[in-house]
């Protein structure tokens, strides 16, 4: 039953979003924190995805990947997100855009973190399609050779055990063929706790995206490349 009002959930927040033009990808400017100092080269982040990301109903710098580069710094990582986040958008929108955003980097980003195919799942589209989107995109990475966290959805119960049984597998299936690192639930530290909700009852308040962050930000240090250590000195 958890997992289902679960999927629920997902199915409300990625869904009740309208469409928006496609925005350049903007650096977030959330600060560091000033007690702990952060050390080495910058590391890039890319975060594709949809509303989620967006910060749909937040103040820009309350958004999942301001926030994220937020605490990643406080741990003292140089990370800098690029938030390629768009309400309402699709896998097939992402994959649209997926060129676009990596092309406009001035460098190849460390790592790319993917939340999308919530809003294929409301508008009924076939998880066979869902897949296939996604696997174009992670594809288009590996080629790059860009590590990936992926963040994963469920499907809502009311579109049978079928579609669940297809949608809910293509998370975990695509992470093992790619390697990637696979978040399975991206909504479940807000599951059951109405405080963590917008009054719109949709979507996580800047203290949800919090503690999502929270959820996840071990799972994304982790995914990011380790530094090359210097030479030994002769």
């Amino acid at each position: 039953m958890k997992w289902k009002l679960a999927a629920v959930v997902a199915t409300l927040s990625l869904g009740a979003c309208g469409t928006e033009p496609v925005p350049v990808p903007t650096e977030s400017t959330a600060p560091a924190l000033p007690d702990l100092p952060v050390v080495g080269e910058e590391v890039t982040i890319v975060a594709l995805g949809d509303s989620l990301f967006a910060g749909y109903g937040v103040e820009p710098g309350q958004s999942y990947p301001a926030r994220l580069e937020a605490a990643l710094r406080g741990r003292g990582i140089n990370a800098r997100m690029v938030n390629a986040g768009v309400s309402g958008d699709t896998t097939s929108g992402g994959l649209q855009r997926v060129d676009f955003v990596l092309d406009g980097l001035k460098a190849p980003p460390a790592l790319v973190v993917i939340s999308l195919g919530g809003n294929d799942m409301l508008r009924g589209l076939p998880p066979a399609e869902t897949l296939a989107n996604l696997d174009k995109i992670l594809a288009k990475l590996a080629e790059r050779k860009i590590p990936v966290v992926l963040l994963g959805m469920l499907s809502a119960p009311n579109w049978g055990e079928e579609h669940a049984k297809a949608f809910n597998a293509i998370y975990p299936k695509l992470a093992k063929k790619y390697g990637a690192t696979l978040v399975p639930f991206f909504l479940q530290p807000v599951i059951g706790k109405p405080e963590l909700i917008q009054p719109d009852r949709i979507h996580p308040t800047a203290r949800g995206l919090e503690e999502m962050v929270a959820a996840t930000l071990d799972t994304v240090a982790g995914a990011l490349p380790k530094p090359t250590a210097p030479p030994a000195p002769r």
